[in-house]
């Protein structure tokens, strides 16, 4: 039981992943990222042997495509899997194998794959992709966290007759570095999105302040000081 967008921003050449699910510790299978590379996801019966493998190929200049045609033609159990991938240039496919459980199923658009699996219907994943271009213009995490946060919205996992939480949820981000722009994790949750929202607006009041910091460490204030500082910009705003 899983919902995930996996985007690509044609402005910047960021790329990226949110996801959210009944599991617990979703974080550590969003390893399918890499700079100026692709992204990609394998979830519902997850082989973690794919993300690599497709990051792999990509790198070597095969076409998202002729990537999930590889995936396909080397897994025994590919009916079982969900996969989304996307290239640098932010072309994307999808596959929803058959044996994956509840309702389950992906859209592409320009850019983006958004797919989910035990599901309580289709209009879960339209929803998804709506929330991701709700905003075409704003930073990708943002978009991505608004594509799954429709999701849910939309009623994200388990029947028709009954949902269920989120427990947990990641989103990550990847620019022109070797390492990644955002990686927040949320591994057990009752409100799993709520609270990696909640993570993402605070780190955003220090990002600027880790990146000047690890740039210019000698002139760096101290954290408690520039914690400090907004704390008092909070209590001083009508």
């Amino acid at each position: 039981m899983t919902f995930t967008v996996i985007g690509h921003c044609p402005r910047t050449g960021r790329l990226g992943i949110g996801i959210a699910t009944f599991s617990i510790t979703v974080g550590m299978y969003c390893n399918g990222v890499k700079s100026r590379t692709g992204v990609t996801i394998s979830q519902a019966f997850v082989n973690q042997y794919n993300n690599a493998l497709v990051l792999r190929l990509l790198e070597q200049g095969f076409s998202p495509a002729a990537v999930m045609a590889q995936l396909g033609a080397n897994d025994p159990d590919h009916d079982y899997r969900q996969i989304g991938i996307i290239d640098r240039d932010g072309r994307a496919v999808a596959h929803t194998g058959s044996k994956t459980r509840g309702w389950s199923g992906h859209k592409v658009g320009p850019g983006w794959v958004a797919c989910g699996n035990g599901l309580r219907g289709p209009h879960v994943v339209e929803a998804i992709g709506d929330g991701f271009m709700a905003e075409p213009g704003a930073d990708l995490e943002h978009r991505l966290l608004l594509g799954i946060e429709a999701g849910r919205a939309a009623g994200g996992q388990g029947t028709p007759e009954r949902g269920k939480t989120e427990r947990s949820a990641a989103l990550i981000v990847h620019s022109n570095q070797t390492y990644a722009d955002i990686d927040l994790r949320v591994d057990l949750h009752d409100s799993a999105i709520e609270e990696l929202r909640r993570i993402w607006l605070e780190y955003k009041k220090y990002e600027a302040f880790y990146r000047e910091r690890s740039r210019n460490p000698r002139a760096a204030v101290p954290q408690e000081v520039f914690a400090a500082k907004l704390r008092a910009t909070a209590e001083a705003a009508p």
